[in-house]
């Protein structure tokens, strides 16, 4: 069931657009695209890129800077490369300030719209280093520089202990989505049960196996689509807010109309299994 909420049903994820960056977020925003997934790690995101696209588009009267949704992430050390966006000597609640500050000036605003903790230092339990990160983003929050704080590539247990120890709310949670995972099932349970937006990326790179399964196919005929607007339409139908990294317009018009794509509750369950009974 589509989870009711105010927020943009499809997200642009600019990773590793590098030297494209400026012109395809130039491109999404043109096409409709109002929400803007970025994060301040120059190893595989250029954000300043994004920003100047997203500034352009604001300043030539595009759009208001109230109609996107911009999203950036805090990224510990060993996820970058030597570009840091901040100091590696200050406190970690510095560097969450100091790369905070650093995704302002790339947007060329004063707020955002959501701030998220790229992954917690460790695959699995939560350390003391994620718990001062996660304050961090707290305060930020709580002065009004963050409309909405997130965590991302979390696993269903380090997301539990987030949930039952936090007096910070968590209004997203960003996950690689795995079909071989039931589209990361437990995580999204999780997620509904506590009033968490899931957003799913590598929805498509990361299932093309399932994807391109016979039923899969037949259902993308049943329904007249391609089989990206398919697996969109079954995100969104379950609650998932959908990332899409898409560098061709015509397969971006594609993603956006496929939110309006409705699937019968047996073709969703259906999907939803299709790692498990092919």
């Amino acid at each position: 069931m589509v989870m009711n909420n105010p927020f943009p049903q499809l997200f642009y994820g600019t990773a590793w657009k590098e030297e494209r960056t400026e012109t395809l977020v130039d491109q999404a925003i043109r096409l409709g695209v109002r929400a803007i997934d970025s994060a301040n790690q120059r190893r595989h995101y250029f954000e300043a890129a994004t920003g100047r696209a997203v500034a352009n588009h604001i300043q030539q009267g595009t759009v208001l800077r109230s109609e996107l949704f911009l999203q950036s992430k805090f990224t510990y050390q060993q996820g970058q490369d030597h570009r840091l966006p901040y100091n590696p000597q200050a406190s970690l609640a510095d560097q969450v300030r100091q790369s905070f500050a650093s995704s302002l000036e790339h947007f060329q605003t004063d707020y955002l719209d959501s701030l998220l903790l790229h992954g917690p230092l460790y695959r699995q339990g939560i350390s003391a280093q994620d718990w001062q990160v996660w304050t961090a983003l707290g305060e930020l929050q709580s002065r009004g520089q963050v409309r909405h704080v997130g965590l991302s590539n979390v696993s269903a247990g380090q997301l539990q202990e987030w949930i039952e120890k936090t007096d910070v709310p968590i209004t997203f949670v960003q996950n690689r989505c795995f079909a071989a995972l039931g589209w990361d099932r437990e995580v999204r349970q999780l997620c509904r049960q506590n009033g968490i937006l899931y957003q799913g990326f590598s929805l498509l790179t990361a299932n093309i196996r399932e994807i391109e399964s016979p039923r899969m196919l037949l259902l993308a005929e049943r329904y007249k689509t391609d089989l990206a607007s398919l697996v969109f339409a079954f995100a969104h139908a379950v609650g998932m807010i959908v990332l899409t990294g898409t560098t061709q317009a015509d397969h971006l018009m594609a993603d956006l109309k496929a939110l309006n794509l409705v699937l019968s509750a047996e073709d969703v369950k259906s999907i939803e299994t299709i790692a498990f009974s092919r």
